[in-house]
């Protein structure tokens, strides 16, 4: 697998003289398999850039992968070129949405209202197909392997796990680690607990033995405190994360739009720095940058 980053932040688009070298479009991850498969991971305006070099090396068909549909994971799903391209195709994976009881289709359309959008859905030239998943659904494209999972956020949000010849990458979406709502006199504490337990053993087993780990790291741990429960982690819990399910790389993602690029810098030195304090040996950890490119 050849997997390249196309979009690494989080929130909102974040140009500029301060994010020009990790980059500031959002979330938007390209896997393509030995067998010329394209697998996309979300639809951050990192797509746009993708579609562009799709077009150049005329590939007409992919496959996209939604975490959750908030607006920085789909919202460059409009100006993804092979969507306009006669003869196209394009999968379009995601969950449903148990609050609003709508399926993906339903989501992903209402960007494209004329309100939001001077193109219909109607007047894309692709040929496009919609599925929903349920929970712990696998998918095959050729001989790789999607599966899903649910991580921790504000909203149902599927992480996924693509496994090809062998080899796995693993992402997150955007994910806040567990934490138990009660406080210690409420007699539900304890069993909250068990819960968070199981919900965790469950996403380890999920990505155990992952060769490479995309994670949500939003924040620093002196950051999170005022944040939590906005539904992402931190550098820190996301090193803990991949120690804990023995991935070989973790690559920190969903870069707050803040940060600039002398800070991703300063965290990465950071984390690098503290697995190293755990005498983890082989784990590698890098901070995702726009263009960086993983073989596997």
């Amino acid at each position: 697998m050849r997997v390249t980053f196309w979009g690494v932040r989080g929130s909102i688009p974040a140009p500029g003289p301060d994010t020009v070298r990790y980059g500031g479009n959002t979330p938007c991850i390209e896997v393509l398999t030995e067998e010329g498969d394209i697998i996309v991971l979300d639809a951050g305006s990192g797509i746009r850039v993708l579609g562009n070099s799709l077009a150049n090396r005329k590939a007409v068909s992919c496959s996209i992968f939604i975490s959750h549909t908030h607006w920085d994971h789909i919202q460059g799903l409009p100006f993804f070129g092979p969507l306009l391209q006669p003869g196209g195709s394009v999968r379009i994976f995601g969950s449903f949405d148990p609050v609003e009881r709508r399926p993906l289709k339903d989501i992903l359309d209402r960007q494209l209202d004329y309100c939001f959008f001077p193109i219909r859905t109607q007047e894309l030239k692709a040929h496009i197909e919609y599925t929903s998943l349920a929970c712990s659904d696998s998918v095959r494209i050729g001989s790789t392997t999607v599966r899903n999972a649910v991580f921790q956020h504000t909203v149902l949000n599927y992480g996924y796990r693509i496994t090809s010849n062998g080899k796995s990458l693993s992402y997150t979406g955007d994910y806040e680690p567990h934490f138990n709502i009660y406080g210690d006199a409420d007699p539900a504490k304890g069993e909250f607990e068990e819960l968070i337990r199981m919900q965790e053993q469950t996403l380890e087993e999920f990505l155990m033995g992952t060769d490479v780990l995309v994670a949500d790291s939003q924040y620093t741990p002196e950051e999170y405190p005022s944040r939590k429960g906005w539904g992402h982690g931190t550098w820190l819990t996301s090193c803990r994360l991949a120690l804990r399910v023995g991935a070989k790389k973790l690559v920190l993602f969903h870069h707050d739009p803040m940060r600039k690029d002398d800070d991703l810098d300063d965290l990465c030195r950071s984390a690098r720095h503290w697995v190293d304090s755990q005498g983890s040996g082989g784990l590698h950890v890098s901070v995702a940058r726009e263009g960086t490119v993983l073989e596997l």
